[in-house]
């Protein structure tokens, strides 16, 4: 074990002073391998993937053998900053109570903290660190490449905590143990282009194309479950590009969004919305990408482990959760039971995303706590 733990503050700076824009690769790499190297993990680097989705750069650090395998996964990329940050969004600046910078809050903060809180693991049992500089982008090469990975080096955990920014009004009020899944879906209606004044000579792709997405909306999925929100439906572009006053075009197109419940799987969505939109226009061309698949850990040991972790340091029993949009989660869940918790969610993705100091200071032990109890 090392003499002294890593500062958590000093270290989520470092990881901030480091510009990580999705796909991120290279010195923040550097930086949360110095410091598990000194916890004792043993670390394994790798690029996956090439153009467009890659290259990505990708982290498994392992300590311990045997026992129960706890891992955290989480990720070091970022979105870009954007403009009008009051101090620079690399800088890593504490201003008061606060602690600013991109990746502060989604998670960088999470990651310092988890690290961190490995210095004072049990020599009992394993601990591991999925780290991926690819969850803010596409998401091709990045965790799901560190599982394969984990399948190759024939390590499984028992269980998985993410550290995505959970907690909604007050660190600790959250916990996610599941996730709707997502799919988009591109729709193109052929017609035939022509003269307004001749209709009979043309074919109008946009009645078609309006036909089917009313029918599209008028589709209920479901009215929800005992743990999750209704899916639902969104069309999130519809497009011509025709740009003459007086010509039918020769095309038209759509596209949607889907966010569903464990009821439904992204395949047979798409072959849903297909079959509808082909009912309008017998020569459409409909395209879906499953972005995730639904998921839900039964609350049970797992859940409730995170639970007494985060009840100790905070006097607050988290709502167990499915809301808000996706995460790695989804394809963690496949491997092992899964939960997300981690820091309030409030100045994620915005300019001046800050976390507060104390209330990392509080995820260091609350992370500690998880992995006392489940190495125990």
């Amino acid at each position: 074990m090392p003499d002294q733990a890593p500062d958590v503050v000093t270290l989520a700076q470092a990881l901030l002073r480091e510009e990580s824009v999705t796909p991120a690769r290279g010195g923040v790499f550097d930086v949360l391998e110095a410091a598990l190297t000194a916890l004792g993990f043993a670390v394994d680097r790798f690029v996956a993937g090439e153009a467009p989705d890659g290259p990505v750069e990708n982290l498994i650090a392992v300590r311990g053998s045997g026992g129960t395998h706890l891992t955290f996964a989480g990720h070091v990329d970022v979105v870009p900053p954007g403009n009008g940050w009051t101090s620079g969004p690399w800088e890593g600046e504490v201003r008061g109570d606060l602690l600013y910078g991109r990746g502060a809050v989604d998670m960088k903060g999470a990651v310092a903290a988890f690290v961190a809180a490995c210095a004072d693991a049990p020599a009992t049992g394993t601990v591991s660190l999925l780290i991926t500089g690819d969850e803010e982008g596409p998401a091709v090469h990045g965790t799901r490449a560190l599982i394969e990975r984990m399948a190759a080096r024939r390590l499984r955990p028992d269980w998985c905590l993410v550290g995505e920014p959970t907690s909604a009004h007050r660190l600790g009020d959250t916990m996610k143990i599941g996730r709707r899944g997502s799919v988009n879906i591109w729709v193109e209606v052929p017609g035939r282009q022509g003269h307004v004044a001749y209709p009979h000579l043309a074919d109008n792709p946009i009645p078609k194309l309006v036909a089917a997405l009313v029918a599209i909306d008028a589709l209920v999925l479901d009215e929800g479950t005992a743990w999750f929100q209704p899916s639902n439906i969104e069309v999130t572009d519809l497009a011509v590009g025709n740009t003459a006053t007086n010509v039918i075009p020769a095309a038209a197109r759509a596209r949607l969004s889907i966010r569903f419940n464990d009821r439904h799987r992204g395949e047979a969505l798409i072959e849903r919305i297909r079959a509808v939109v082909l009912t309008h226009a017998h020569d459409a061309q409909v395209r879906g990408v499953v972005s995730g698949e639904a998921f839900l850990t039964t609350p049970g040991a797992l859940s409730a482990l995170v639970a007494d972790a985060v009840r100790a340091v905070t006097g607050l029993t988290p709502e167990l959760s499915t809301t808000g949009g996706t995460s790695d989660a989804r394809f963690l869940s496949a491997v092992c039971p899964t939960v997300e918790f981690g820091l309030l969610n409030a100045t994620m993705h915005q300019r001046d995303e800050a976390v507060a100091v104390a209330d990392l200071r509080a995820l260091e032990r609350i992370y500690a706590g998880v992995i006392a109890r489940a190495l125990a």
